[in-house]
């Protein structure tokens, strides 16, 4: 729409002259013309209406001008006052916001009108007094304003066609912020460069917070911790003694004095008031005392530090008898830390100890140089007395004793492994004794009750109760073959095997045994070395293990969880990364047994591989399942740790050394059954020391046709040797009175070169074997039922007969 003409312009102002001058010659010529008023009223109202429209089209439609100048275009005005750091607004007579810059807005808030902005101190005051003096004078100024932290000046001026608008400056004003250059000098080239120069220096706030350091004071004050300094309250890295000379809290009673200086890190012209530079933020910059320059008081220091790197326990006291200091090594022997360090010696040791240490310090600390020695025992250690050395000092400020002790918590622990090792070897031989009479006493009553079970059928009233009786002695003789796998004098027959075929062999008898409430995880390292183990024991083992997890599973609240069978391959490399006092570095094939049970103490685990130790109820288990285990694989050449804490399972690690000596040997299921052949008449010697055990195998060979002569000790062997031989085998028990086994054996050799020997004994074979130098010889292990002494009679023969009589024996085997 076309705009219209301005009435206050020249044209405007003709054309409505000429417009009335003219519609005024029109009525004069009406009423000339006509002599009529009447006409001429008509058109004099036309006229008035007419005005009247004009009056009110210029009351609608105001002048250009008028509509110019109160609704200006303020979005030129608002990219013209556009500024990157000044602050710009514009408000007009009654103090409303005509138009601000997006400097302002960021700065103040978009309902911010000047002069009430939030400014810091007496800055609204200021600001307000300039707005009137623009009014005024046409323009005021106001210095030294602080918006939010920020130092502003402010520049009022009176604008406008009207001088009706006030035009609003707000400028930063440039200056230096020390502190932040001090945290970006630390953190430089600058704050290595001062370290270097044994200059630490760290920026805090007026908090005392620290805000930067270099990496002097980092390493200094917090060691390995040095990367999280920044944020930290400064006095908690620094302590003061009763001299208030300042130290390093992580160096203790070891550290050596600093000096400290503190410059605030303050612009002059900034901050007048003291109170206001004092809680400014600051440079504490900390080096060491000059040795130099020291007095004994603060030698003593340097002394302390020298001290403390010894690996000797030692410390001083003053002439009151009060610690001045005391090295890592005294407080490691007296069993306390730093903070539990006492006032006095005598609080170290118990208390029939106090007088004796509490005089020789006094002596020591009152009298000429002299030194000497005090027996005592600490408060820590009662039972192992310690030998405490004193000695006088002079010349060294407030320090007058120097205490020596020897740290011998090494040595403590070395004993205690030592005197556990004797007493499971203790116990060891002990359990092998028991164990050995005991099988003398099974294999009668085992060999009895066969010998009733062949003159009684199923349906006698006697057999059930003869067969409770074997079966009871077959559980007792379960127990020994658990003492004497603790003693490590178990018969193993070691095998070349893979651990992964075991642990799979063993998987579906551990999944019954276990429970539906416990999931069985199995894992299995690739390329794993042989080794050389019994397999029916290491299965023992597993199954050993296995068992005491599920019971520490179902303890729980609710009970359940999983037990992890792992097999693991171990270098050496990884053994050495160990770093082991106990397993020799080598490769190991090992098996890890974990449960996600309830764990066991300290006090527990040191205690788990003692025979008839547990901790379930009475009446549940025998407390042999884990010395079992541990004498099994001791006897097998391994190793077996635990690891284990209170609430989070047990491990149970055991090492195998890999195998080098041949391929892996097939395991057979079922023994070859033996057959006897043509020697069921042959001519036997037995000799055995128990009357019972030579009575049953004295009956139960002679009932498969056996001509036995017997002996009771190794010397009636040699005599029956040379009053009724020869003889086909001798059948010989290994410890006897008098004349053992392996010695009657040796002379017997003597006399008949190749004569076949089968000895019976309740100890381990192994054992047997390595003390035992001859060829050639059969082993029977106790207790033995009758058919298992007549099988091993019928394979000592087979086994040493000629290739022409086994050649019959097996055609003998083949017509019957």
């Amino acid at each position: 729409m076309p705009a219209l003409p301005d009435p206050d312009s020249p044209d405007v102002r003709i054309t409505t002259l000429i417009i009335i001058g003219g519609l005024a010659v029109s009525g004069a010529l009406i009423w000339l013309a006509l002599g009529d008023w009447v006409p001429l009223a008509l058109f004099a109202g036309g006229l008035v209406a007419l005005a009247s429209l004009i009056l009110l089209v210029r009351h609608q439609f105001p002048p250009r001008s008028e509509v110019q100048r109160a609704m200006p275009d303020w979005s030129v005005t608002f990219a013209a006052t556009d500024h990157p750091t000044m602050a710009i607004a514009i408000t007009d007579e009654a103090g409303r916001m005509i138009c601000a810059n997006q400097r302002f807005i960021d700065q103040f808030g978009a309902e911010m009108v000047p002069p009430k902005l939030s400014l810091a101190g007496q800055g609204g005051d200021l600001l307000a007094e300039a707005g009137r003096a623009a009014w005024r004078d046409g323009e005021g100024r106001a210095a030294g304003l602080m918006a939010a932290g920020v130092p502003i000046d402010a520049q009022v001026r009176r604008v406008g066609r009207g001088q009706d608008y006030l035009l609003w400056r707000f400028e930063p004003v440039a200056r230096h912020d020390l502190a932040v250059e001090a945290d970006a000098m630390l953190a430089g080239r600058p704050g290595r460069a001062l370290g270097e120069g044994g200059f630490m220096a760290a920026a805090i706030t007026p908090d005392g917070r620290i805000r930067a350091a270099n990496s002097a004071f980092a390493a200094r004050a917090a060691g390995a911790d040095a990367g999280n300094v920044v944020g930290r309250d400064l006095a908690s890295f620094l302590r003061a003694d009763e001299r208030n000379r300042i130290y390093f809290e992580r160096e203790g009673r070891k550290g050596v004095p600093l000096r400290l200086f503190h410059l605030p890190l303050v612009d002059p012209l900034q901050v007048t008031e003291p109170a206001e530079r004092e809680r400014a933020p600051a440079l504490v910059v900390l080096i060491d005392e000059d040795p130099a320059g020291m007095d004994k008081g603060t030698a003593l220091g340097y002394v302390q530090t020298l001290l403390g790197l010894l690996p000797v326990g030692l410390a001083m006291t003053d002439r009151d008898g009060r610690f001045l200091f005391a090295n890592d090594a005294f407080l490691r022997a007296a069993g306390i830390t730093e903070a539990e360090l006492p006032p006095y010696p005598g609080d170290l040791v118990v208390r029939e100890d106090k007088g004796a240490i509490a005089d020789a310090v006094r002596r020591h600390a009152s009298g000429q140089a002299m030194a000497g020695d005090v027996a005592l025992r600490l408060r820590n250690q009662p039972d192992e007395p310690v030998t405490l050395s004193l000695a006088s000092l002079r010349g060294m400020g407030d320090a007058a004793v120097l205490l020596s002790v020897k740290d011998n918590s090494e040595e403590s622990r070395l004993k205690r492994q030592v005197a556990q090792a004797s007493k499971m070897q203790a116990i060891g031989q002990l359990a092998g004794g028991v164990a050995h009479d005991f099988n003398n006493v099974l294999t009668a009553i085992i060999g009895h009750c066969d010998l009733m079970l062949m003159r009684h059928s199923p349906g006698d009233s006697d057999y059930d109760d003869i067969q409770q009786i074997r079966s009871n002695s077959n559980r007792a003789a379960s127990l020994t073959r658990h003492l004497l796998a603790f003693s490590r004098q178990q018969t193993l027959r070691p095998q070349v095997l893979q651990l992964p075929d075991i642990v799979s062999d063993t998987s579906e008898l551990l999944k019954r045994l276990i429970g539906e409430k416990i999931v069985l995880e199995v894992q299995h390292d690739r390329n794993l070395g042989p080794v050389r183990a019994d397999p029916g024991q290491l299965e023992q083992v597993i199954v050993n293990l296995a068992v005491n997890g599920r019971d520490a599973m179902l303890a729980k609240r609710p009970p359940g969880g999983t037990l992890t069978i792992r097999t693991r391959k171990v270098t050496a490399a990884d053994v050495r990364a160990m770093n082991s006092d106990i397993l020799p570095v080598d490769d190991y094939s090992a098996i890890l047994v974990e449960d996600s049970g309830t764990g066991m103490p300290p006090d527990v685990q040191a205690r788990i591989f003692e025979p008839f130790f547990t901790t379930k109820d009475v009446g549940k288990g025998t407390g042999l399942g884990l010395s079992t285990v541990y004498g099994i694989v001791k006897q097998s050449g391994g190793y077996i740790f635990v690891d284990s804490e209170p609430g989070q399972g047990t491990t149970f690690s055991i090492y195998f050394p890999v195998y080098r000596g041949g391929a892996v040997e097939q395991r057979s299921r079922k023994p070859a059954k033996v057959n006897p052949g043509q020697w069921g008449h042959a001519r036997l010697l037995l000799v055995e020391d128990e009357d019972m055990v030579r009575a049953v195998a004295e009956r139960a060979l002679t009932r498969q046709g056996f001509t036995v002569v017997t002996a009771s000790d190794g010397e009636d062997g040699l005599e029956r040797l040379g009053d009724s031989g020869p003889f086909d085998l001798v059948v010989s028990d290994v410890v006897m009175p008098n004349l053992d086994g392996p010695g009657m054996a040796v002379e017997m050799r003597k006399r008949m070169p190749g004569l076949p020997i089968l000895f019976m004994s309740g100890y381990a074979e192994e054992t047997l074997r390595q003390s035992i130098s001859i060829d050639q010889v059969h082993f029977l292990p106790k207790p033995f039922s009758v058919a298992q002494i007549v099988d091993a009679v019928h394979g000592a023969l087979a086994a040493s007969a000629t290739p022409g009589e086994q050649a019959s024996a097996n055609e003998g085997k083949l017509e019957t």
